[in-house]
């Protein structure tokens, strides 16, 4: 690390304890959590994005919840912009932030900033993104992977969202997203960060998963996502694509049945927790810690204390080098 770390990261998949272990940190150190996840940004959904509770909040200062509307955009790109503002204010408050999520293109905007995204023609835009709003999962898919393979991996792993904007980018630019990623400047610099990322079996997380989705729906997601299409929000709202939303809409239209939705909420989680893990293996810095998420919740807060401990002293002591050297 060849500065000092400006933040902590907790990151890891679906079910790995991440707000759990941020609470936990933050009864050992002074920290202020920003939240890294896509959905938990979104107002009045909380249960499928499993946001954290009004008393976790009320015990450790949250950042990132709340946002925006379901039916408006947040990109990694908003994010990033507005991370660089709360570690700057929360640092300034001589206390730790802590990026805890899943969303792995999120912490990859904050360390390494992308690009000023090339300008789009209004008109052509907005009809491309109308007929791709139509389009299923599966095809979206397969169009990412035909346009752009370098970036298919990240965009598919981000959901509708993300693969809709790689595929306007590339079709009203003329040149792919990954393209514009490597060739342009950044719009700032990137943050230095201490990253941790919590491990699970495979066997764990999808036990892990099933139990998750049945305390949503002990949780009241089906109230949830009523009150939400009551309010006019349809399944083309950005925030209504997540996991657990559109399941449980198409159930409330009569669809499919109630078991039907529960189990395609628990394979397309499982199948989320794959992509997690297949980006976290390939994008994650080699810095990056990584803890046993089976271990006592009080082991895991010594290993991430240290390792955030040992982060802050890797600098103070190459800083002592270089200024011993000059002098």
């Amino acid at each position: 690390m060849s500065g000092a770390p400006q933040f902590l990261a907790l990151t890891g998949p679906t079910a790995s304890g991440k707000t759990k272990l941020s609470i936990a940190v933050g009864q050992r150190m002074p920290i202020e959590v920003i939240s890294m996840d896509s959905r938990q940004v979104y107002r009045n959904m909380d249960i499928a994005t499993d946001k954290v509770c009004a008393a976790d909040q009320a015990r450790v200062p949250h950042h990132g919840l709340d946002l925006v509307n379901p039916d408006q955009s947040y990109s990694a790109g908003r994010f990033a912009r507005e991370v660089r503002g709360w570690v700057k204010e929360i640092r300034g408050r001589t206390r730790v932030p802590v990026l805890a999520g899943g969303t792995g293109f999120f912490l990859k905007a904050v360390l390494d900033p992308i690009f000023a995204e090339p300008l789009l023609d209004t008109h052509r835009l907005r009809e491309l993104r109308a007929w791709l709003r139509t389009q299923n999962r599966d095809l979206l898919e397969r169009w990412v992977e035909c346009i752009d393979p370098d970036r298919a991996p990240l965009a598919i792993q981000g959901g509708p969202q993300r693969m809709t904007r790689t595929i306007e980018v590339a079709l009203l630019s003329g040149r792919r997203l990954s393209w514009w990623h490597r060739a342009s400047v950044p719009e700032a610099d990137g943050l230095q960060g201490v990253v941790v990322l919590l491990e699970l079996p495979r066997v764990e997380i999808d036990k892990r998963i099933e139990n998750r989705v049945l305390r949503m729906i002990e949780r009241g997601l089906i109230d949830e996502v009523r009150a939400l299409m009551d309010a006019g929000y349809g399944d083309e709202a950005p925030g209504m694509t997540g996991t657990g939303y559109r399941e449980v809409s198409a159930y409330l239209r009569g669809e499919r049945s109630l078991d039907q939705a529960i189990e395609e909420i628990r394979r397309n989680t499982r199948r989320y927790s794959r992509r997690q893990l297949t980006w976290f293996r390939n994008q994650l810095p080699n810095s990056t810690i990584h803890v046993d998420a089976t271990l006592p919740l009080e082991d895991q807060v010594d290993l991430v204390t240290a390792a955030w401990e040992a982060g802050v002293r890797s600098h103070l002591t190459s800083k002592q080098v270089r200024t011993e050297t000059i002098s």
